[in-house]
């Protein structure tokens, strides 16, 4: 072990300033006791070089098992996903062609059903076609009667509107007459 100070040089100092040579070799023999017991609690948390080595062959020796059980593992895991993923394939491809079965039977019977509904329609049709006639012929008597009423309603509008101006210049006329009898009575 090294002291890293000059204990004679620590004595030295301590006596210039008062100590005597036994006070301060005493002192200078106590510091170095403590440092003495400091470092060998130190020394014993320490590891030494050596030491530090074989416990890094160590760690990498256990780091080297875990690569190769990882990869052992990976390996297997791999080839179950392999396996797995086969599986998923067969079974995917016996759900394509059920769903494709059921698409086309679908089909078949959406033809079925429009070809049914095409003739139904066809029918109605030619019924709506015959029921389209008669209210045609229904519309225009309809058309010829609301014509005929519309005609006698605006000559009756239009001989109100004369008889109205008739009693508005009556009344205009008969006003003026009052009034200009008014005034000649007044002048």
């Amino acid at each position: 072990r090294r002291l890293f100070f000059d204990t004679h040089a620590l004595v030295c100092l301590l006596e210039e300033n008062g100590f005597t040579t036994q006070q301060s070799e005493v002192i200078v023999s106590a510091l170095v006791k403590i440092m003495d017991s400091n470092l060998d609690m130190i020394y014993k948390d320490m590891v030494t070089k050596v030491q530090q080595e074989i416990a890094l062959q160590q760690v990498m020796s256990h780091i080297g098992g875990v690569k190769k059980d990882m990869i052992i593992l990976e390996k297997s895991e791999f080839s179950a996903l392999r396996s797995e993923n086969e599986k998923i394939k067969l079974e995917l491809q016996q759900i394509k062609k059920q769903v494709m079965d059921e698409i086309t039977k679908v089909r078949a019977d959406n033809k079925l059903n429009l070809n049914l509904e095409k003739s139904r329609v066809k029918e109605l049709v030619s019924f709506g076609n015959f029921l389209h006639a008669q209210q045609d012929r229904a519309l225009t008597q309809t058309d010829r009667k609301i014509d005929t009423e519309v005609a006698d309603l605006k000559t009756m509008l239009e001989s109100h509107k004369l008889d109205n101006i008739k009693y508005l210049a009556g009344s205009v006329f008969t006003c003026l007459t009052v009034a200009l009898g008014f005034y000649r009575l007044w002048i």
